[in-house]
């Protein structure tokens, strides 16, 4: 992960996960293989040992997460489960193409600094101004913000130095006053790095685009459950969890890490010399947000006009079908290599040395997720799974299932990617509730957001790990605030499901 940064003991106990994964993910796939199973047909049977060797290898990463996703497509067709053009069929669906537009337009923001100028706007608000309190509130604020549109590991690479600076700041003006000093090195230094950390994976759900969970989400309700979420819909139903939960992050921070000082010195100064060595937009600051308000305001009129004249009426269907999602960004991520730097230098807002640099491994791995849901339900798989989680757990209510979801990807996120538990935890839920004849979308949101909800350990996701790596976070600081999030995290995602998902129609 980027900017991890773990202990000895934590490095031992990834070598030991990878190790045992490595040699349990085959002798799972042989067991399941050669077990008879008369309840499944040839192919379901296959594909459920397909799925076993595919889960092992996610959680416990023996191999790159995305190569797992490749090996699991390989295998199907290998096996016959199906054939290559229905195996790989998924990795071209549309939101594919989302991934590749909207982390093209995340990689030109960060590219020309469109974060940073954001980012020291706020804290250049006279509110904000050097309160320790709103210092704090404005760290966690941008956060959440930008990575509404970046990647929460994004958001989090771009937040920890200029955090960084701003403690290293305060401590420099203090010793030059003649004072004792050493706020980088205070609880309200770690409660600085968390609430970015944390602040950046609740921003994340706000938008589809945000993190991946959401779309592998989106994509696979469509897929499974036939109902396509628009972009516009996505933010009503999440953006209020969203900022009920940060409202609640900042308060526990706040609680468990209180800042020690009333005022921060020099802060405002700080920030506008950061503002200066910025200096004036430049062209491709500004081709980049022609760009980005472009996609965004095409993501969301369509369904603006289809609250006033309904999804039937002819014009909502024109802009639907037209400006779909995923060709409004790759749309807007062309656009980039046509804006022009300087029309003499033949320079544009960004180069395709530069566009390929995106997280490549996501995508494959949305492709993979989806391909595998598909053919659970294609071979009559997930129906089996489906009816057998029933009978085990006894869940048969609509919300008790969607509590099970929730719980299950929220721990299952604390150990692998959430990209990974998203793919592993959706695709049973949605079984599991058609199993017990009631909605999959409330269980399969509930699998969706919670995936992005690993908070205790540096591992659980790349934001932990990048301000762990700091060294102003000790892990038993993290594990502490990391538990009272997820458990917070679950009783929003649950109760917010249960109070939105009727309004939105989705039960």
């Amino acid at each position: 992960m980027p900017g991890e940064a773990l202990s000895p003991s934590e490095e031992r106990f990834e070598r030991w996960r990878r190790d045992i994964g490595l040699l349990a993910g085959p002798v799972v796939f042989i067991i399941i293989y050669f077990i008879p199973i008369p309840s499944l047909s040839k192919e379901a049977h296959t594909l459920a040992a397909v799925l076993g060797l595919v889960l092992i290898f996610w959680l416990s990463e023996a191999i790159p997460i995305p190569a797992t996703a490749i090996l699991g497509a390989i295998l199907n067709v290998i096996l016959g489960v199906a054939l290559a053009k229905e195996v790989f069929a998924p990795f071209a669906d549309p939101i594919v193409f989302l991934f590749i537009g909207s982390f093209i337009l995340a990689e030109a923001i960060t590219l020309h600094g469109l974060d940073k100028r954001f980012a020291f706007a706020i804290f250049s608000i006279k509110f904000v101004g050097e309160s320790p309190y709103r210092v704090l509130f404005a760290c966690g604020l941008i956060a959440a913000t930008v990575s509404m549109w970046v990647s929460n590991t994004a958001a989090t690479a771009m937040m920890l130095p200029i955090t960084l600076g701003v403690l290293h700041a305060m401590d420099e003006i203090h010793r030059e006053a003649g004072r004792v000093s050493n706020i980088r090195g205070s609880s309200y230094a770690t409660g600085m790095m968390l609430i970015i950390a944390y602040g950046a994976s609740v921003g994340g759900i706000a938008t589809p685009i945000g993190t991946p969970p959401n779309l592998i989400g989106i994509g696979l309700i469509q897929s499974l459950a036939g109902l396509k979420i628009t972009f516009f819909e996505w933010m009503i139903f999440a953006l209020p969890l969203t900022m009920i939960m940060f409202v609640l992050l900042y308060l526990v921070i706040l609680f468990l890490h209180p800042p020690r000082m009333i005022k921060l010195e020099g802060m405002r100064g700080y920030v506008e010399l950061a503002q200066a060595r910025l200096g004036t937009w430049k062209i491709g600051e500004i081709n980049t947000a022609v760009a980005f308000s472009a996609a965004v305001f095409l993501w969301i009129f369509p369904s603006i006009v289809s609250m006033f004249y309904g999804k039937d009426s002819g014009i909502s269907k024109f802009l639907s079908g037209r400006f779909d999602e995923g060709v409004v960004a790759v749309m807007a991520a062309v656009l980039l290599f046509i804006l022009p730097l300087s029309w003499k230098e033949k320079k544009f807002t960004i180069t395709w040395e530069r566009a390929v640099k995106i997280d490549w491994g996501t995508i494959l791995l949305f492709g993979g997720g989806l391909s595998l849901g598909k053919l659970m339900f294609s071979t009559g798989l997930a129906e089996v799974i489906g009816k057998g989680l029933t009978e085990v757990t006894g869940a048969s209510s609509l919300w008790g299932i969607t509590a099970i979801a929730t719980f299950m990807a929220i721990v299952v996120s604390e150990t692998t990617s959430n990209t990974a538990s998203a793919n592993m935890v959706i695709p049973i839920m949605i079984a599991l509730a058609n199993g017990a004849d009631v909605s999959p979308i409330p269980p399969a949101l509930g699998a969706c957001l919670g995936a992005s909800f690993g908070f205790m350990l540096p591992v659980s996701t790349p934001p932990n790990a990048i301000v762990y790596g700091s060294g102003l976070v000790p892990i038993l600081r993290m594990v502490r605030a990391g538990i009272v999030f997820d458990i917070l995290g679950f009783l929003i995602i649950v109760g917010g499901l249960m109070l939105l998902c009727p309004l939105m129609g989705w039960v």
